[in-house]
């Protein structure tokens, strides 16, 4: 099973950090967030991972290179604009094989084990959900018997990671499109699995919260 790290946001909220530097390379204990996931799934067995990017990606791949140094393989898939999540994926499926594969999203820090995703799905569509942050207090989706959907309460916090189906996709055009409307057409038929994760989990959306981050993994250094 590939993996794929969603790196092509432009990092708004970020700025001015992302007027020179594409927020996936922002430095955190001294190491950028996506060597954080690069070196998270290869322990996991993840090896081959696709990187999308648009927004000052020729340093990401200027900085990270083949992967070799990292014991993966890396695959790029530049954008000339952001096509978002689903966009995103859709054009690099050509990168990520012929069944399920794992999607990161660029912007999270997080301590889940990814080796346990390494297994059989029968769904088009497996999401890790966390514990609502204050951000996002009123949660995204409703979790019960392992089974996700769309409405229900209490709500949790879509993680940023999720195992997908080619499938999901075979209806989708090349174009800037969310992958949210997708999940949420699969989950009316049943075909979108979940699990409750409550291990640590940060969104780094915001230059607060990148202190954050910086403040937890220097204590534990």
């Amino acid at each position: 099973m590939r993996a794929m790290i969603l790196a092509a946001g432009r990092g708004e909220r970020m700025r001015p950090l992302t007027d020179t530097t594409p927020k996936p390379l922002l430095k955190v204990a001294g190491k950028s967030l996506i060597e954080y996931h690069i070196a998270h799934l290869v322990v996991a067995g993840f090896t081959e991972i696709v990187i999308n990017h648009a927004h000052l990606g020729e340093q990401i791949e200027h900085t990270l290179g083949d992967g070799q140094r990292y014991g993966a393989r890396l695959y790029y898939s530049p954008e000339a604009t952001a096509l978002e999540t689903g966009g995103g994926i859709f054009k690099a499926l050509p990168l990520l094989g012929n069944a399920h594969f794992l999607v990161v999203n660029g912007d999270i820090w997080c301590d889940y084990p990814f080796a346990k995703l390494r297994r059989s799905f029968t769904g088009v569509a497996h999401l890790i959900l966390v514990n609502n942050p204050s951000h996002n207090s009123q949660g995204d989706f409703h979790l019960k018997n392992h089974q996700v959907y769309q409405d229900g309460t209490p709500c949790l916090t879509f993680s940023g990671i999720g195992v997908y189906h080619i499938d999901l996709f075979k209806n989708c055009t090349q174009n800037r499109f969310s992958i949210v409307p997708l999940l949420t057409e699969a989950m009316q038929t049943g075909q979108v699995s979940g699990e409750h994760y409550q291990g640590r989990w940060l969104d780094i959306g915001t230059p607060k919260r990148l202190q954050q981050l910086e403040q937890l993994l220097s204590s534990e250094a």
